[in-house]
């Protein structure tokens, strides 16, 4: 499940990029709701990059791609729209974040039967 692992790069980096954008930007920008984006975004990232390291050696399974798919769903839902609505003033997105929270919780409750079922 290399694909894990490479997206999770991908939005890494990302969120490096945004951060250094947050910084160097300028004060119009909404910051709390930005700051709360990029620490979520990093958080969940570690998380998916850890994932995607756990399942190199393994085969393709439902068990690991749901957790995984639920992540990078949150991280993209719920960042995604705070940012938007940080950076684009576009609070109508703010009804998205929850559903990206959502899926964030999904996800890590989904990590609690993968360790069940492995024990």
């Amino acid at each position: 499940m290399r694909w894990v692992l490479i997206i999770a790069a991908i939005l890494g980096a990302g969120s490096v990029v945004i951060g250094a954008g947050l910084r160097h930007l300028g004060t119009d920008i909404p910051m709390e709701a930005a700051q709360t984006a990029l620490r979520y975004h990093q958080l969940h990232c570690a998380v998916l990059a850890a994932l995607g390291f756990y399942s190199l050696d393994k085969p393709p399974s439902v068990t690991l791609t749901v957790p995984a798919a639920l992540f990078i769903c949150g991280i993209l839902i719920f960042s995604g729209s705070l940012y938007a609505m940080a950076f684009f003033s576009m609070p109508v997105l703010g009804y998205l974040t929850p559903v990206g929270g959502f899926c964030l919780i999904m996800a890590w409750i989904s990590l609690v039967f993968i360790s069940i079922k492995k024990y």
